[in-house]
């Protein structure tokens, strides 16, 4: 049942988030509780109520973080209770500490029968160093598979947590929620807000609306903000009046004023997103205007990749969905860019590659456009020989060998947890990649953390699948960035007919560059028709060919109409065939199909 929003004094607020490994039940969890407190009526509810994108329903994961204002009865009074939902997959990082910076708590969450896995680790450590307060909650006890004194025993080997303060629940079934509701009372501390302070609040998140324009997601840190005032914004430096403002039940309901502790949106005649700079504080304009609150860091991208319309016609339709999806995700980043195989497009960064999946989903499902995307390729660092650090985010970039002075890659420590009798092969994909190792902890007797150094480019390209196949699907990983780190890199250029192919050069190690370039010219000898004139397709770096395909010229018998007489007719015939294939080989242009393009960029580019 739906209550009208009052002010609500802040020792009475509890602002937490759930973090987890992804599927392990976060946003069934946020069902039941919204269901126990009567927030959305048994009618209205349904599954995944906080998942309404989609592609966010289609794939049984959180993308994009979101808000729900709960009341709930406990010892006579009415607690108001706000719950910011996050996603768990490592490339949505980036939203789950935005998350953070507005809960005083958080609740763990630990799949009692898949037990810690590598994102539990990674997002309690976020809150712990945030400073929230944990409560550790063991999910899915329904289960005829749960081993829960297990699961309890690993998060207290790991993450060092009480064994008596764990919390049991089935977010399914509902059952140990209301217990998980009082601990929430009487465990996370209310806000530290001051409602009579000048007005601070938090922006974290904000979406496009086509008929209200920009809504901005804050949280009140002090002061109060009522319906109508005028508001600064001051990282983006405009003043706007509050035209509606209101919490999430979940859906967007007004109310009068928002005070010091709460959570809830404003809308205010901002028709573009460009000026809410997630981060940003929004306090009262002149002189009573508080100081700038520590925002976030910027999300770095990590992984780019060139994406453009299959048709070549779709040009303004594509720039027009890109903009549309970079409005509600600030972590994603385009600009045009040519390529003379696939004409005009749009360079574009990603937090990783899950996320670039995200994306290029949306465009097809929401733009309904038909994409050509070339192989994804982290950011790498240049030192030239006069001094000059350069970032390179597409190979077409690398400047001559000449010029580097040092090539740097980005080098990640990647987290494993899996089960004990798999450390070997794991260990094993790791040292072909290049691998350092670092350290192996156990959680038990039969799971374990194995911790490696590893380039990012190698990474993204198959890890995570390749670590599911050797360790039968229980293998989980997070990675995070150390930094950039020489090493021994070339760009490998791929030539059709002597013209270089600029969509198809990538930038690997030396090492494994024959390999690579060997696979990468097989394949397109089988897919690039044959023509009237002999193609060699070769891989080099710099001037040094390293590996050739030929594609044979079709032969047309232009003999066929002599039949007897001397041989001299044919000669002749034959040297003037000879002469037009010359001719045409230094003026005839290659016919590269889309469908090999696809076929290089679909296979990874190292040829399996």
């Amino acid at each position: 049942m739906n209550r009208p929003a009052a002010v609500t004094p802040p020792r009475l607020i509890r602002n937490f988030c759930i973090v987890a490994h992804v599927d392990h039940g976060k946003s069934t969890l946020a069902d039941r509780l919204i269901e126990i407190t009567g927030t959305v009526s048994r009618r209205e509810l349904r599954e995944q109520m906080l998942d309404d994108m989609e592609l966010e329903r289609a794939r049984g994961i959180t993308i994009k973080a979101r808000a729900v204002s709960m009341r709930y009865d406990h010892g006579g009074e009415t607690y108001e209770l706000n719950l910011i939902d996050t996603p768990g997959h490592v490339d949505f990082h980036y939203e789950v500490s935005r998350s953070l910076a507005c809960c005083e708590g958080a609740l763990l969450l630990v799949d009692a029968c898949q037990g810690v896995e590598a994102q539990t680790v990674a997002n309690a450590f976020a809150a712990m160093e945030a400073g929230l307060t944990i409560v550790p909650v063991l999910n899915k006890i329904d289960l005829s598979q749960a081993r829960p004194e297990e699961v309890i025993g690993e998060m207290e080997a790991v993450l060092g947590i009480d064994p008596q303060q764990v919390l049991r629940s089935s977010g399914k079934t509902g059952a140990g929620v209301p217990e998980l509701l009082q601990a929430i009372v009487q465990r996370i501390p209310p806000p530290q807000a001051d409602p009579q302070q000048p007005l601070q609040a938090m922006v974290f998140d904000s979406h496009y609306d086509e008929y209200r324009g920009a809504i901005t997601y804050v949280r009140v840190m002090q002061g109060v903000v009522r319906k109508g005032q005028k508001v600064q914004f001051l990282k983006g430096g405009c003043t706007q009046e509050v035209l509606e403002l209101g919490q999430f039940r979940p859906q967007r309901q007004p109310c009068a004023l928002l005070s010091a502790g709460q959570v809830g949106y404003l809308i205010t005649n901002l028709k573009s997103l460009a000026a809410v700079h997630i981060g940003d504080t929004v306090t009262l304009p002149g002189e009573q205007a508080a100081p700038l609150l520590p925002g976030y860091q910027e999300p770095k991208r990590m992984v780019y990749c060139g994406l453009y319309p299959a048709d070549g016609e779709s040009f303004e339709a594509l720039r027009e969905a890109l903009a549309r999806l970079a409005i509600n995700d600030p972590s994603f980043e385009f600009q045009p860019e040519t390529s003379e195989a696939l004409g005009f497009g749009f360079r574009c960064g990603f937090l990783g590659l899950l996320h670039m999946e995200i994306v290029q989903q949306r465009l097809e499902r929401e733009a309904e456009l038909d994409l050509v995307q070339t192989a994804p390729n982290v950011t790498y660092e240049i030192l030239t020989r006069q001094g000059e650090t350069l970032h390179i985010d597409t190979p077409q970039k690398v400047p001559d060998a000449g010029r580097i002075a040092e090539f740097r890659q980005p080098v990640v420590r990647v987290q494993f947890v899996i089960p004990s009798e798999y450390i070997g092969p794991v260990m094993q994909l790791c040292t072909d990649r290049r691998g350092t190792y670092v350290r192996t902890e156990y959680l038990s007797p039969k799971r374990a953390i194995l911790v490696y150094d590893l380039p990012l480019a190698e990474v993204i390209y198959d890890l995570h699948d390749r670590l599911k196949s050797c360790t039968r699907g229980y293998g989980t990983m997070d990675y995070e960035l150390l930094g950039y780190f020489p090493a021994d890199l070339v760009r490998l250029d791929i030539l059709v007919g002597g013209k270089r192919v600029d969509a198809l050069s990538i930038v690997c190690d030396r090492r494994d560059a024959e390999r690579r370039g060997r696979a990468i010219v097989k394949k397109l000898r089988s897919e690039i028709d044959r023509h009237l004139f002999e193609i060699p397709i070769q891989a080099a770096i710099g001037s040094r060919v390293i590996a050739r395909e030929t594609i044979p010229a079709l032969r047309k018998n232009v003999t066929a109409k002599c039949y007897g007489g001397d041989i001299t007719r044919k000669r002749k015939l034959w040297a003037k065939q000879r002469e037009g294939k010359k001719r045409m080989k230094s003026i005839g242009n290659v016919d590269i199909p889309q469908k090999a393009f696809l076929a290089v960029l679909e296979s990874g580019q190292d040829g399996g």
